[in-house]
């Protein structure tokens, strides 16, 4: 599966898209893979109590995608945490 991330995330990647190894399941399952893969995403993606945070959007194939829906062995997810900063 192919993972492109956004915003903070990319620091815990060292690249936009990377590669994962998942025998799919559900975006839930996905995005923890992900998280084991590489840990110093973690608290860009999750709350302290382990629930993913609700500014955090996944898209599956280009489609916004719920943590229940099921994600093939061959789709490309997306991560978009949220993103701070700008002008006044």
């Amino acid at each position: 599966m192919e993972i492109t991330v956004y915003g903070p995330v990319r620091s815990a990647t060292g690249a936009k898209t990377v590669s994962l190894e998942f025998d799919g399941g559900t975006v839930a399952d996905a995005v923890a893979a992900f998280v084991d893969a590489y840990p110093r995403a973690e608290p860009h993606l999750y709350t302290d109590g382990d629930e993913l945070r609700s500014s955090v959007r996944v898209t599956v194939d280009g489609e916004r995608a719920t943590m229940e829906d099921r994600v093939p062995t061959d789709a490309s997810l997306t991560l978009m945490p949220a993103v701070q900063g700008g002008s006044r």
